[in-house]
C-alpha cells in the first residue's frame, strides 16, 4: 500500500501544495497513492497523539510512506528518529520528496538513519546543557525557580468562574461536561473542589 502523509500546523496553512508535490513525485516513480492521511496539528505534538501515530500502528512491511519533508513527521529530531526506527524495523519504505531522502533496509539508509540519530542525541544534550546553564544563571542572580506555591492557572480560572460552575451544577451539568467546558481534567476539577473551591 502506498500512503501519503500531509501535515500543516494551523488552519491558515494549506495542504494543497504538499498534495501536488506528492502527486508529481508518485507519477515520476510510477506509484499510485492508495491512501491520503491529512491533519492540521503542531509537529511538536507527539506522534502517538496524532493521526500519524494511528498510521504507524497499522502500517505493514512492504508499504510505502511518502511525505514532502522529514519535518512533517515531527519538529523534534528525537521524535523523527523514533519514527524512522519503527518504519525501518517494520520494513516500510519512506520517501521524503523535497529532501530527496529514501529510507529502506539498505546500508546507505541505515547510515543516514544513524547520522540522524547522532544529530538527535547531540541536539538533546545541547538543549539540556543550555537549560541547565540558564537555570544556574537565574539561581545565581537570586531568582526563585519553579512555579510559586498555589500559582496554578487552571485552578485560578476555576476560582474566577466559581459562580458559573455552581450554576452549571444546579442545571444538572455532569462533572465531565463541566470539565469539557473549561478544558480541564477531572483531576484538576476534583483538586479545586477538594481545596474548598466550591464551598
Amino acid at each position: 500500500m502506498v500512503i501519503a502523509y500531509l501535515r500543516v500546523s494551523t488552519n491558515k496553512q494549506h495542504l494543497n501544495n504538499q498534495k501536488e508535490e506528492i502527486e508529481k513525485f508518485a507519477s515520476r516513480k510510477g506509484l499510485v497513492i492508495d491512501r491520503w492521511v491529512k491533519e492540521v496539528v503542531s509537529g511538536k505534538k507527539k506522534e502517538k497523539d496524532r493521526e500519524l501515530g494511528k498510521l504507524i500502528k497499522r502500517i505493514k512491511k512492504g508499504d510505502i510512506l511518502i511525505v514532502t519533508e522529514i519535518s512533517r513527521l515531527s519538529r523534534s529530531l528525537l521524535d523523527i528518529m523514533s519514527i524512522l526506527g519503527v518504519l525501518l524495523e517494520e520494513g516500510v519504505l519512506l520517501y521524503s520528496t523535497k529532501d530527496g531522502y529514501e529510507f529502506d533496509d539498505s546500508i546507505s539508509s541505515q547510515i543516514m538513519a544513524f547520522a540522524f540519530g547522532l544529530a538527535a542525541q547531540i541536539e538533546h544534550k545541547l538543549i539540556s546543557q543550555r537549560t541547565k546553564e540558564a537555570l544556574a544563571v537565574r539561581k545565581a542572580s537570586g531568582m526563585k525557580l519553579g512555579r510559586a506555591k498555589g500559582d496554578n492557572y487552571k485552578q485560578q480560572r476555576l476560582a474566577h468562574n466559581k459562580e458559573k460552575i455552581l450554576e452549571m451544577q444546579a442545571q444538572g451539568y455532569t462533572t465531565k461536561s463541566i470539565c469539557r467546558y473549561f478544558n480541564i481534567s477531572r483531576d484538576t476539577f476534583y483538586a479545586f473542589k477538594k481545596n474548598g473551591g466550591l464551598k
